[in-house]
């Protein structure tokens, strides 16, 4: 498996976490939630790939420096509007700052931890 697509299916495991941990912050998990998450989930999907390749976010010497993980927080705040403009369209629903707040701030949390993963697997298993 190539470090890109490792990185892809990680980053797409991730989203998936976050979106499941948002919705059971408010009591949200049962599988009746499925639609109302995928709601969720793809539009973030969506915006963090349209937006990470524009960052580097996939190159080789970005991806195994650990100096370079602070290019994660542009990539989620500028991914959170564009994600909550898409989500909003799908649920016919006005945009809320706070959520998109949230929204960007977990996800830049959550991607610099999982890419912090990454890079100490590469470097103790050279990937």
């Amino acid at each position: 498996m190539s470090k890109k697509t490792l990185l892809i299916l990680g980053d797409i495991l991730m989203i998936a976490i976050l979106t499941f941990f948002g919705f059971a912050t408010h009591g949200e998990t049962e599988t009746a939630y499925l639609p109302r998450m995928g709601t969720t989930f793809f539009p973030v999907l969506i915006a963090w790939f349209l937006i990470t390749p524009w960052l580097g976010l996939f190159e080789e010497q970005v991806i195994t420096n650990p100096k370079n993980l602070w290019r994660i927080a542009p990539a989620a705040l500028f991914a959170a509007p564009l994600a909550a403009v898409l989500r909003s369209v799908l649920l016919h629903a006005s945009v809320l700052p706070l959520f998109v707040l949230i929204l960007g701030g977990f996800n830049m949390l959550g991607m610099m931890i999982w890419r912090w993963i990454y890079i100490l697997l590469a470097q103790r298993t050279k990937i």
